[in-house]
C-alpha cells in the first residue's frame, strides 16, 4: 500500500506499507529467530536487509497458529519488489526456512494501466 503522504527523507521519498501473515502448517512447534529480504528497484538496485525476530519479537508458533504483523519500506524509485524469507526453529533444533513470495511496491499512476486496476 503506497502511504502517499508520509514524512520520508528527500533520498527516499516513497513509502510503502505492507501485511504479512506467517503460518505454521507444521506438527511442531515453530520459533522464528529472523528474516531476510532483498528489495530490488525500478533500476536493478538491490538492497538486502537481515536481523533478528520479526518487527522486534521473535513469535513462537504451535501447530496451526499465525502471527500477523505490518511494516514499512522506503524507496527511492517509483516501483520496487522484494521477496524473502523467515528463518526459524522447531522445538528439536531443526531449522526451518519459509519463502516470502515476491510482490511489488509501485506508486499509483506510474507503470502500465493494467497494473493500477489490480
Amino acid at each position: 500500500m503506497y502511504l502517499k503522504d508520509a514524512e520520508t527523507p528527500p533520498d527516499r521519498p516513497h513509502a510503502f506499507a505492507y501485511f504479512l501473515t506467517i503460518h505454521n502448517d507444521s506438527e511442531q512447534v515453530v520459533s522464528i529467530k529472523g528474516r531476510k529480504w532483498v528489495i530490488t528497484n525500478d533500476e536493478g538496485r538491490k538492497t538486502v536487509v537481515e536481523g533478528d525476530g520479526v518487527v522486534g519479537e521473535f513469535p513462537c508458533l504451535r501447530p496451526g497458529q499465525h502471527f500477523s504483523y505490518n511494516s514499512y519500506h522506503l524507496n527511492d524509485t517509483n516501483t520496487c519488489h522484494a521477496t524473502g524469507a523467515y528463518l526459524g526453529m522447531t522445538e528439536s533444533g531443526k531449522r526451518v526456512i519459509a519463502r516470502i513470495p515476491r510482490f511489488e511496491m509501485r506508486v499509483p499512476g506510474t507503470g502500465s494501466a493494467s497494473a493500477d486496476a489490480e
